[in-house]
């Protein structure tokens, strides 16, 4: 249902505040990990499956580590409904740090297995 709810709405700007994240159980508690992120942007299903690839570079849970990002149930389920994009080849990064570079050589080795 949740990729249904996000088929109604466009937003201009997308920010997921990824600096302590949840790698297992969330959004309100779990265990946490530092991981310095902060993602901006403007396709809903991009920020998700960055999102999931950041998890994945921290240690997350089986469910989450396996299988291709896009054929994670709630991104495969709104890329059927257009919410977005429909592969990690569409993803654009945009950068200011030699360190901020170097994470999305992993997420993008991420976003490819």
């Amino acid at each position: 249902m949740i990729a249904e709810i996000n088929a109604v709405y466009k937003p201009d700007l997308i920010i997921m505040d990824g600096v302590i994240s949840f790698v297992d159980r969330g959004p309100m508690e779990g265990t946490r990990k530092e991981a310095n992120v902060f993602l901006a942007g403007t396709d809903k299903v991009a920020i998700d499956a960055v999102g999931v690839a950041i998890l994945r570079i921290l240690g997350t849970t089986p469910e989450v580590s396996k299988g291709s990002i896009f054929n994670q149930d709630q991104i495969k389920r709104a890329v059927e409904l257009e919410v977005g994009i429909s592969s990690p080849e569409e993803i654009e990064f945009i950068t200011d740090t030699e360190e901020a570079e170097e994470l999305v050589i992993k997420i993008k080795e991420k976003l490819a297995s």
